[in-house]
């Protein structure tokens, strides 16, 4: 049976049982934070250090969690921010542009122990990577997590309107891609 989030605010803003709330939020979360941050930073020990990151976050921050929206959307929100703010260090570090670095994130699938797709899915991650950054947010969010667009919205703080367009934009792409490397 799935626990209910407000059990789990309950439980982590009660003293006593504060450490098991934020076991139960870790047990039902953590793994969908993952494969967020690994669709968003592609190699695996980069995604486990934004987890931790993120989760770090979480616990200093959740209790003054206002519930003015769900709490995966604010999850999902500092989860996304923290694998923006990785990439936007790690391209400072490298001093590269973004284009340079999915390029490099696109060949590092090919040595990925971590990665078990077939090679239609290493095709889509490929075809991931050269999509603008925030059109890959939106498709990732709307086809791996099956995001509502309302919900993508909440996130990342954009239009229904403007993340459709993404997302269209991002599977014409991703098709235009995927026909051009047959």
């Amino acid at each position: 049976m799935q626990i209910e989030d407000s059990e789990i605010l309950e439980k982590f803003n009660n003293p006593q049982t504060q450490e098991l709330g934020f076991k139960l939020l870790l047990n039902k979360y953590q793994q969908k934070i993952y494969w967020h941050i690994r669709r968003i930073v592609i190699e695996h020990e980069d995604a486990d250090d934004v987890v931790q990151d993120v989760f770090i976050k979480v616990w200093k921050n959740l209790a003054s969690f206002r519930q003015d929206s769900q709490l995966y959307t604010w999850l999902y929100r500092i989860a996304t921010n923290e694998s923006i703010t990785f990439l936007n260090k790690k391209k400072t570090k490298f001093n590269s542009s973004f284009e340079e670095l999915s390029e490099k994130l696109s060949e590092s699938l090919n040595d990925d122990n971590y990665f078990t797709g077939d090679q239609i899915q290493k095709k889509l991650q490929k075809a991931l990577l050269i999509l603008p950054e925030k059109q890959r947010l939106v498709f990732n969010m709307k086809y791996y997590d099956d995001l509502k667009f309302q919900e993508i919205s909440d996130i990342l703080g954009t239009s229904v309107g403007a993340l459709k367009a993404s997302y269209h934009l991002a599977v014409k792409k991703i098709e235009q891609f995927l026909l051009a490397s047959d």
